[in-house]
């Protein structure tokens, strides 16, 4: 055989040798994996995002510059439930009927925890749930809350059932109710404002030691503890999901932090929320793990934040993008997205690949060598390859097909072109006395890669890009929803 003829046979040889060597090297030390949430806070807000940020958020750009800034990172729903459901299941929401009703994840359904807890892993959650428990709303001493996460794979748990503004609050520790929320609190708003925005909650039953100035502390130091006992007697690699309620409202910064930015309340909250990754990060190092750690940081979804927020504060929330929490527009979904893993992430890189938060539940699979093992979503794609660079033989995500809040409407990103089929923002840009343009076309075409703000809707001109995009959102949409591969 000629040289020239065996060199492509060589070069598999040597390509599928390097991958199956990465596998067995991440099988024989399998990573602790964090993954931190925070709630409502924009792709503008990090610094490492958007340099002109008035926020301080020293920890997040810091793992910025120990590893990986994803710059097309979407979130799989606009506002907190869909993208939860996103982000555990691997599924796109709205294959699911139930995401705004109680018991958000199904019965038996594959989650993040499930996969890493078959592959050996110790699981834990703490912080905000808002995926639903029966009878959370008035919960009884003594008896466990159905569909709570250890249901769905997760060992141990304190959360809070819902967002920091919706009635009852209380916390649950494994299913029970730490202590019934049988005193009342009022509703409460910051005059000036949006109704949504502030020191914001609604009126309804509290705890009697549940504080809601305190509510981020309390939960760092859940995690912290949740770290620092794992370490102490197990040999187990840990999952943790640091599901923060911050900084959605209501925005109660600690004295620490008060007027510590230049964005107001809302900012030092969001400051405050990144000395609670900042804490996670240093007890992590603490117990001699940080090294071992897979760390990956994203928000559930955009802020809320207007245009005289803007100009009041000198501070744009979502940096260059057009939108905000709740929008199909980018400042809705597209969110900040960091990974930090020591000697598996090259330091200070970025990678401008479309990723979507239910591609977690596929890169778990193949960095624990689970990938063939069922119960992927087709919706999840592995990150790994875009991590490490080694090669993969799992398929990479292609476009993105998310639902809108406005009934029955979609929206596709697809090779740099967004498509969305319906006028306006679909979201909070048009609510509370604000309203979408009534001469708007009645659909929308963006060329994200030479208009990221979405300020030229295109569809005119490209009525073909167009058409093609609605066919793409057609099939998808159509097409089997319990789809899995």
């Amino acid at each position: 055989m000629h040289l020239q003829n065996t060199l492509p046979v060589l070069l598999l040889f040597v390509l599928l040798s390097a991958c199956n060597q990465n596998k067995t090297k991440t099988k024989e030390r399998l990573p602790n994996i964090l993954v931190v949430m925070t709630d409502d806070m924009g792709y503008g807000d990090p610094k490492c995002f958007n340099p002109d940020s008035k926020i301080h958020t020293p920890h997040i750009d810091q793992l910025a510059a120990n590893g990986m800034r994803f710059t097309n990172a979407h979130a799989p729903g606009t506002t907190c439930v869909p993208s939860r459901y996103g982000l555990l299941t691997g599924r796109y929401p709205w294959r699911n009927s139930r995401t705004t009703k109680i018991g958000v994840i199904e019965p038996g359904m594959e989650t993040l925890a499930s996969r890493l807890k078959k592959a050996g892993y110790t699981t834990a959650v703490v912080g905000k749930w808002h995926q639903g428990m029966i009878d959370e709303k008035q919960p009884q001493p003594g008896v466990v809350l159905e569909r709570n996460p250890g249901e769905y794979g997760f060992d141990s748990h304190f959360i809070m059932p819902a967002s920091l503004d919706i009635p009852p609050y209380y916390y649950v520790r494994n299913g029970l109710c730490v202590e019934p929320p049988t005193d009342t609190i009022a509703a409460n708003n910051t005059p000036g404002i949006s109704p949504i925005q502030g020191a914001f909650w609604r009126k309804g039953g509290i705890a009697p030691n549940f504080k809601m100035e305190q509510v981020v502390d309390r939960l760092t130091e859940e995690a912290e503890s949740v770290i620092g006992d794992h370490f102490e007697d197990s040999g187990k690699p840990l999952f943790l999901y640091f599901a923060l309620p911050s900084p959605h409202t209501p925005w109660l910064p600690s004295e620490a932090y008060k007027g510590k930015t230049m964005a107001g309340d809302y900012g030092d909250y969001t400051s405050q929320t990144d000395g609670a990754l900042g804490a996670v990060i240093a007890q992590l190092k603490k117990a001699g793990q940080l090294e071992n750690t897979l760390v990956v940081f994203t928000s559930d979804n955009g802020p809320v934040w207007y245009p005289e927020d803007i100009e009041k504060y000198g501070h744009s929330s979502t940096g260059k993008l057009r939108g905000m929490k709740g929008d199909t527009w980018e400042g809705g979904h597209r969110m900040p997205f960091v990974v930090q893993w020591p000697d598996q992430v090259k330091p200070n890189s970025e990678n401008h690949h479309l990723i979507c938060f239910t591609d977690l539940l596929a890169t778990v699979a193949e960095i624990t060598g689970t990938e063939n093992q069922g119960g992927l979503s087709a919706d999840s794609f592995s990150l790994l390859h875009q991590l490490t660079g080694v090669p993969t033989t799992m398929p990479e995500r292609k476009e993105l097909v998310l639902k809108g809040m406005r009934k029955g409407s979609y929206f596709v990103i697809s090779e740099g072109w967004k498509y969305i089929d319906y006028p306006g923002s679909g979201g909070f840009s048009a609510r509370y006395g604000r309203q979408d343009d009534p001469n708007a076309p009645p659909v929308q075409l963006y060329d994200l890669q030479n208009d990221l703000g979405e300020t030229q809707n295109l569809f005119a001109e490209h009525p073909e890009k167009a058409n093609a995009l609605s066919e793409l959102l057609k099939q998808t949409v159509n097409d089997t929803l319990t789809k899995t591969r």
